[in-house]
């Protein structure tokens, strides 16, 4: 998904709730600067997973951009333990983890701590907001589990892989089976491609 830096859309989110939790005070400066120019006005700023763990248990929310922390990995524990503590609505939030380096590694743990996406440093404008626009367009439903809490990782739902059996209520066989109904007709499916003049 690419965005035109010329687009005239609108984008605002000076409705939203949004934490922010980045431990650098540059890293903070930035992430303020970027929210603010779209509009946010209600940032909550956590230098520390603590203070982060203690907003979210008092404060609704609609958006948080979390750090991975480094070598540490304290972002991704903050948003696994997130996605498990049944915190209503705000274990459902979308979260999106920046890091310094994103190697495949990093970009797995993110998606298996329950992350929506993951964005490498240095941010720009365009890239956190392309991502907070894809988050907003394609919600992804939720999956709980034993081993994962979090947006289902599938983005394309392209079915069941081949040998395998479906895990899910909605997972359709991999074999087409007979037609329920009659099938129809040339003319009707001509019908629906004609292209037709319609006034305004």
């Amino acid at each position: 998904m690419g965005l035109n830096p010329e687009s005239r859309a609108r984008f605002n989110l000076n409705r939203a709730s949004v934490l922010l939790l980045e431990e650098t005070p540059l890293g903070m400066s930035i992430l303020v600067q970027i929210l603010t120019g779209f509009g946010a006005k209600v940032l909550h700023r956590c230098e520390t997973v603590a203070e982060a763990e203690a907003t979210v248990q008092k404060v609704e929310l609609d958006l948080m951009i979390v750090d991975a922390m480094g070598a540490s990995g304290a972002g991704y524990d903050f948003v696994s333990w997130l996605r498990r503590s049944g915190i209503q609505p705000n274990c459902y939030v979308p979260v999106l983890l920046t890091a310094g380096h994103t190697p495949n590694g990093a970009v797995n743990k993110a998606r298996d701590c329950g992350a929506h996406f993951i964005i490498a440093k240095p941010l720009t404008s365009i890239s956190v907001l392309e991502r907070i626009l894809w988050i907003s367009k394609e919600g992804r439903r939720f999956v709980e589990c034993d081993s994962y809490v979090g947006p289902d990782r599938r983005f394309k739902n392209e079915g069941v892989p081949a040998g395998m059996a479906g895990r899910r209520r909605d997972d359709l066989p991999p074999e087409v089976g007979e037609s329920q109904g009659p099938n129809m007709e040339q003319e009707m499916i001509d019908g629906m491609l004609k292209t037709r003049r319609v006034q305004i």
